[in-house]
């Protein structure tokens, strides 16, 4: 739940950060638009905007602001002397690994910013952990793509295949949400990535900012960025010196396992066991089953335990709201499309790797511990 003050609207500091968040998930606002949607005046919205851009979290342009990420990936750039987005014409193919989940927003922001550029945008799905991409990417190519977006698998046998033909390939690419460097000189494939690593360590100064010393974390089994969140939170814990042998550390299966279920009764064991007072869960799925069933084991949230998803997709429509990390998916959808559209206009531009950062959205589920 956000805060609210006497007036009706945000008080300063809560508005703020919605601002900062709707840049930054949005890559643009308009000042009257968001005026509109937080109940506050446009002056208000101005005053915040001057305030961010001061502190250089976000730019000012005529009637609104965008994000730093956006502005950071604009030179050189497929835009003419105006500052318009330069027809560049051709299909963009665009291969991710789920059509249900998550990338439906990338794909969004890919389709919004390609048709800027005169781009039709062509999609195709794929599974997670897949044997070999490849003859998925050659359809795209065969029904006419110019250039490629791509959430391709990167680890294992399939990750090695996809690897060689990046390698090989003169075709323009553009990984999203994945990194990968190829062939024996170990050359950089342009990206676009979420800050996974510093959104999970949010989460965790968040919870300290609280009084929270008992932090712990269970992260969806197979999601290919668990290894990174996982790393993200234990530096983070280990910088502000914060025990993480003996919270909740625990992975969580993929919901159609049968083991599921198991395993989110392993998580609400482990915080009665270990005292957790904390909890960073991946993804809102998974934090609303552990939500459910710690109040069913007589837990409340946020009293005897805060949780936070890290997802934010369902989590404002939990009871209590999840506080959440929320990785910028239309950003990087349409980043994606902006990094590809200059690769299509300028072949000899350097690679671009970039990474967006997440935003934190505070609810009801995070609160002081009892013992604070």
């Amino acid at each position: 739940m956000d805060v609210v003050g006497q007036a009706g609207g945000p008080i300063a500091g809560s508005r703020r950060a919605e601002v900062l968040a709707a840049v930054t998930e949005r890559g643009m606002i308009r000042v009257t638009d968001l005026a509109h949607e937080l109940g506050v005046t446009p002056v208000t919205v101005r005053r915040d905007v001057a305030e961010l851009a001061e502190a250089g979290l976000v730019r000012r342009v005529h009637g609104g602001a965008t994000s730093v990420e956006a502005a950071a990936v604009a030179v050189p750039s497929p835009r003419g002397a105006s500052g318009r987005a330069s027809a560049v014409g051709g299909t963009v193919g665009m291969l991710v690994p789920s059509l249900d989940y998550y990338w439906p927003d990338v794909a969004r922001g890919v389709e919004e910013e390609a048709r800027a550029h005169g781009l039709r945008m062509v999609l195709r799905g794929s599974v997670y952990e897949a044997a070999d991409e490849r003859g998925d990417v050659q359809r795209l190519l065969e029904g006419g793509a110019n250039g490629l977006l791509l959430a391709p698998t990167v680890t294992g046998p399939g990750g090695d295949l996809m690897r060689a033909w990046l390698a090989e390939t003169d075709v323009p690419v553009v990984l999203m949400e994945r990194n990968a460097v190829v062939g024996d000189e170990r050359r950089a494939v342009e990206s676009v990535i979420t800050d996974h690593h510093g959104g999970i360590a949010m989460a965790v100064h968040h919870f300290t900012s609280l009084g929270h010393r008992r932090i712990g974390v269970a992260l969806s089994q197979h999601s290919p960025h668990a290894d990174q969140l996982h790393a993200g939170w234990h530096a983070a814990c280990t910088g502000l010196g914060l025990d993480t042998g003996d919270v909740v550390d625990l992975p969580v299966p993929d919901r159609p396992d049968p083991g599921f279920a198991a395993g989110i009764e392993a998580v609400v064991d482990a915080v009665l066991e270990t005292g957790t007072t904390a909890l960073v869960v991946h993804s809102d799925p998974e934090a609303l089953r552990v939500v459910q069933r710690a109040a069913e084991r007589g837990l409340s949230v946020p009293g005897d335990l805060s949780v936070l998803a890290y997802d934010d997709q369902v989590a404002p429509l939990a009871t209590p709201a999840l506080s959440a990390v929320r990785p910028p998916r239309r950003t990087i959808g349409r980043t994606a499309a902006y990094l590809l559209a200059a690769r299509m206009a300028d072949p000899g531009r350097p690679v671009h790797r970039v990474q967006v950062s997440p935003t934190l959205k505070v609810r009801s589920s995070s609160g002081p511990p009892r013992s604070a």
